[in-house]
């Protein structure tokens, strides 16, 4: 479904160009850009950026038993996430709002929705409360991430909305062969 979505974002930006929708977005979320939130915003970006997810993985990796045996699939996950963006931002060639710089799909909303798209997935083995409260969390990180790089005017809304489809388009991908392997392991075990 997430990947379906990014294709769609994709084909719109490459043969119509911007969503009449972007612009309008942009502008209203702008309204809101007050200095405070702009400082507040600024290191809520940072859970977009690898060198904060970097470790994280690392501590995820450590917390959940399910993703220390398969590290493997999770440490690659945040590998091909800024891989697939960074090439996909160079054939698409949009240039971000107020710069030259390409902008679609957007690397930190990318990023931030394969590694949380991840937790989500992992939490699944979590108490039923802890496992909501961190999936929450979770969404909320990819939301935010989202919203900051509109209102540091890094990005428009259509190339954050395509980083996090296509961010949780590879986390989805990740779980799936993780399901698997782990189901086949089982089988085998039996």
């Amino acid at each position: 479904m997430t990947g379906a979505l990014f294709v769609a974002l994709a084909l719109t930006i490459v043969f119509l160009g911007a969503p009449p929708a972007d612009a309008a977005l942009r502008t209203a979320l702008l309204t809101f850009a007050s200095p405070p939130l702009i400082s507040v915003l600024r290191v809520i970006n940072r859970a977009g950026d690898w060198r904060v997810l970097a470790p994280a993985t690392l501590l995820l990796v450590l917390a959940f038993a399910r993703t220390r045996r398969q590290w493997w699939l999770w440490c690659g996950l945040m590998a091909t996430a800024p891989l697939t963006e960074g090439l996909l931002k160079v054939i698409i060639r949009r240039p971000r709002p107020e710069s030259a710089a390409f902008a679609f799909p957007s690397g930190h909303a990318t990023a931030a929705a394969a590694f949380f798209g991840a937790v989500i997935y992992l939490a699944g083995t979590l108490p039923a409360r802890a496992r909501g409260a961190v999936r929450i969390v979770a969404v909320l990180g990819i939301v935010l991430v989202g919203l900051a790089r509109v209102m540091l005017r890094a990005h428009w809304p259509s190339d954050v909305l395509a980083g996090i489809a296509l961010g949780l388009a590879l986390a989805s991908l990740a779980a799936i062969i993780s399901a698997r392997r782990e189901s086949t392991a089982e089988s085998s075990s039996s």
